[in-house]
């Protein structure tokens, strides 16, 4: 009996599997609200050089203003720099003190804000890159905190994914929440720029965390006709999170503030953790049949179903975790070693880093849309939802291949179209931004069934940590894209629309799976590969992996995985059943 029939018996779906994706839930709601945070924590406001010794019954503000600071080629003044003596005006007698009166003749000489710069608080009253200046010379250290954020997530993704494998998915969720809590908290109080660096990077890698477990910690308890239900709520509390942060950051607009806001919910979830379970698949992975018993029992219990002592009797729990124990763990290294599967993996590096690049380039992006932020957001949020139902209807008719070309190509398009959109049409860009978005959720959404289709049962665990660490990637990189604009005001577009369509040609050359038999083994998809090859010529092909001699031979790696039983093949990872895909990380 596999673990697959022992859930049958428990219950595989019931009032016990909805408390405990309830209980969960609250992960997948926080992971937006800190991952674009920087939105609203990082906005920069309008601002200007600070002018001491304006008179404080002077009418004509603008005049003054006029006189101390240059304008910029658009018309407007400027924000990053202020006349070294104040000029004289046509049509004015004002003329200040300390000017040069050779600079009346020829172009007048500017200088930085040597004291500092005076900020706009009608839409945020304070936020980082007001409380440090970092803006004109310094705006790029401020956009350098989503990319130390997100270099903080990829590092805290592989030192989580390998410590749950060790310790349980239960007690490392434990620490996620303690570091998250405890970091959070330290970068509200931060005193530096410094300081906040580091904090916000200590804090993306206990984020980390939730990405990694929760939703495994859900699915491992869930038979396999409900997980794709669960994989939606997932996606459906991120949603859900993204539309919470815009009435987060409308409320408050202190960032200390709102960086607490943000992390306090953390406490209720430490709370929560007492009515969370163990996964009983992990704990006989290590032969903690005992522990695995007394949640079984608890399972069965709450959803009603009457359970034999023979069927749940400790020595049937032992036959089960012998069948679940993973002989060997599969290293990324397997990925590369045939040419089908190195083609595949190496694909989807692709389209997964232009998948991130464009989503998060177009999520933190939220200037110049017509709207102010926080409806920005908002709608940002809202268009996530339609856009899931766009997936689930087109992978199931158009198949899996077009519609992650699909996604990616229309967000090129529309970023494509908005670099033609004049200025003075704010509306047309605003619905194309919320298009892309729109596009660029679509295009995450499917990237995540489609990988885990792509790969082999042995291999799927690994192969979809290959892929969303090179994601993460992506989106450590799409903040600092967004620098380019000092060199073209339409350049980060063009670079974000650019590398979605790479993605989406990259896309092209995967192998479609709908209504495909998912492969198992290493052979399975190079068996594909001689399909394609050798159609209607009825040659059989052997596995030549990168060394040139049969696959048996020369790689007692990969020999080993198909002399594995069926069930152990089966019921590795988190439990797949007939080759369905059971991912560990289904997160943006």
């Amino acid at each position: 009996m596999g673990f697959e029939e022992l859930l049958d018996q428990v219950g595989g779906f019931g009032p016990f599997q909805l408390r405990n994706v309830a209980l969960l839930s609250l992960p997948r709601i926080l992971l937006p609200m800190n991952f674009l945070l920087p939105i609203f924590l990082a906005a920069v406001p309008a601002h200007r050089c600070a002018l001491p010794g304006a008179p404080a019954n002077f009418s004509h503000q603008e005049t003054w203003l006029e006189s101390h600071l240059p304008r910029e080629p658009d018309g407007t003044l400027s924000s990053c720099l202020r006349f070294t003596y104040p000029q004289a005006l046509p049509n004015s007698t004002f003329r200040g003190e300390g000017q040069s009166p050779g600079e009346l003749q020829g172009e007048p000489s500017t200088m930085p804000c040597p004291q500092g710069w005076e900020y706009d608080h009608s839409e945020f009253s304070s936020t980082i890159a007001t409380e440090w200046d970092l803006v004109c010379e310094q705006k790029g250290l401020n956009r350098a905190t989503s990319t130390f954020f997100f270099v903080g997530v990829l590092v805290g993704a592989v030192a989580f994914g390998y410590l749950s494998d060790r310790f349980g998915r239960r007690r490392l969720l434990l620490v996620a929440y303690v570091s998250a809590l405890v970091m959070g908290l330290t970068s509200a109080a931060s005193v530096s720029y410094v300081m906040f660096v580091i904090t916000r990077t200590l804090t993306g890698a206990a984020l980390a965390g939730f990405t990694i477990i929760v939703l495994p910690l859900e699915l491992e308890w869930l038979d396999v006709r409900h997980r794709i239900v669960a994989g939606v709520l997932s996606s459906m509390f991120w949603s859900g999170g993204v539309m919470l942060l815009a009435l987060f950051g409308y409320l408050i607009r202190d960032w200390r503030w709102l960086l607490l806001a943000v992390t306090l919910p953390c406490v209720p979830g430490i709370l929560s953790l007492w009515w969370v379970p163990e996964s009983a698949r992990w704990l006989l992975t290590q032969g903690r049949v005992e522990e695995a018993h007394r949640y079984l029992l608890c399972c069965a219990r709450l959803n009603g179903r009457p359970v034999g002592e023979d069927s749940l009797s400790l020595e049937a729990l032992s036959k089960v975790a012998a069948a679940e124990r993973v002989v060997r763990r599969p290293s990324y290294l397997d990925l590369l070693r045939t040419p089908r599967l190195r083609h595949i993996s190496l694909c989807c590096m692709v389209v997964w880093f232009g998948v991130n690049f464009s989503y998060y380039g177009l999520s933190l992006d939220v200037s110049g849309l017509g709207l102010n932020v926080y409806q920005t957001q908002l709608l940002f949020g809202a268009v996530e939802l339609p856009s899931k139902l766009l997936v689930y209807l087109s992978v199931r008719h158009a198949g899996r291949r077009l519609t992650q070309a699909g996604t990616l190509l229309g967000t090129a398009l529309t970023l494509g179209f908005r670099l033609l959109v004049s200025t003075e049409m704010a509306s047309w860009s605003t619905a194309l931004a919320v298009m892309g978005k729109g596009f660029s959720e679509a295009a995450f959404t499917t990237a995540y069934l489609f990988t885990s289709e792509l790969y082999p049962t042995v291999l799927r665990q690994t192969g979809m940590g290959l892929t969303a660490l090179v994601g993460r990637l992506g989106g450590s990189l799409a903040p600092l894209a967004a620098l380019l604009d000092g060199v073209w005001l339409s350049l980060p577009k063009l670079t974000y629309g650019g590398i979605a369509l790479l993605a989406a040609c990259t896309a092209l050359l995967l192998p479609e799976t709908r209504q495909a038999q998912l492969p198992e083994t290493i052979q399975d998809v190079e068996r594909k590969r001689c399909v394609h090859l050798h159609v209607g010529m009825g040659a059989q092909c052997p596995i030549q992996p990168s060394g040139g001699r049969d696959a048996h031979e020369a790689s007692p790696r990969l020999s080993g995985f198909k002399s594995r039983p069926p069930t152990e093949v089966l019921h590795q990872g988190l439990g797949e059943q007939k080759g369905r895909p059971c991912d560990r990380d289904w997160g943006h």
